[in-house]
């Protein structure tokens, strides 16, 4: 199997930031709030990326903050594919009241912007992790929903899925062995966008101060920690914002390998 240029970069910069995600307490030379020298001290051998707004290693700061911030927005993206995939699937399969219900009430979220609705709840909620990753996997399923319905709602009409009902096959079984195997494509795809838009949007909650809330650290929060340095010259807030969109870049680059690998080996099939 070739795996083009394009996704073995992808796939090396995705798996370096996960790597260090999931090493962080290994990887990262001082603790996450440990002030080490001045504020924004320019980059060194003792400080690789320099030191932030009060004195703390940034590189050090990047690798914790990736940590929350990857940790975040795979935990919302599971989430909210668990739950809008599961419901998209049980409409189509149900149609009637069941997905005329399902279908309004998602109309009735998404016509909300999400941002906005995110920031109502998190002002009344305390903001802790678990409580992020619930208002974002929510939030977000609703775009899983409709993706996950449409694509099983063509699956349904299939002559294979028809035999499955008229052998008295179950919902579930139809759903799990009829319409998943078939809908993985898109999702897939899907997952990988997803997983984006929570990386910025995470990143977006953090800046505004309705995200992680220190001592943890996110890279949101660290270019609205050292914004004000870019006035001086100072790149401390950029590298925070480098790394949220090379990441975005790479994942994309794998998703769309994912969908062209597993579109291709469908039409062989067939």
């Amino acid at each position: 199997m070739r795996i083009p240029l394009a996704a073995l970069i992808g796939l090396f910069f995705t798996g370096l930031y996960f790597f260090a995600a999931i090493f962080a307490d290994l990887i990262a030379p001082y603790g996450m709030a440990e002030i080490v020298g001045d504020s924004w001290e320019p980059a060194s051998w003792a400080h690789w990326l320099g030191t932030d707004t009060i004195g703390r290693d940034l590189l050090s700061r990047m690798i914790y903050g990736g940590q929350v911030t990857i940790f975040v927005a795979t935990a919302s993206t599971i989430l909210s594919f668990s739950m809008g995939a599961a419901l998209g699937f049980l409409a189509a399969v149900r149609g009637g009241w069941v997905d005329q219900f399902l279908s309004r009430m998602v109309d009735l979220i998404m016509s909300i912007p999400s941002l906005i609705s995110a920031l109502v709840v998190l002002s009344v909620l305390p903001v802790t992790l678990p409580v992020l990753i619930l208002v974002m996997g929510f939030l977000d399923s609703t775009r899983v929903f409709r993706l996950s319905r449409a694509v099983a709602v063509d699956i349904t009409v299939m002559d294979y899925v028809e035999a499955a009902r008229l052998r008295g096959e179950k919902q579930l079984w139809i759903i799990f062995r009829e319409i998943l195997p078939n809908a993985l494509s898109p999702l897939i795809a899907e997952m990988g966008l997803r997983f984006i838009f929570a990386v910025l949007f995470i990143s977006t909650l953090s800046f505004l101060g309705l995200g992680v809330q220190p001592p943890l650290a996110d890279w949101g929060g660290i270019v609205k920690e050292n914004k004000e340095g870019i006035v001086y010259g100072i790149t401390a807030a950029l590298i925070p914002a480098f790394a949220i969109a090379s990441l975005a870049i790479s994942v994309n680059l794998v998703a769309d390998w994912v969908l062209n690998r597993t579109t291709s080996l469908k039409g062989g099939r067939g």
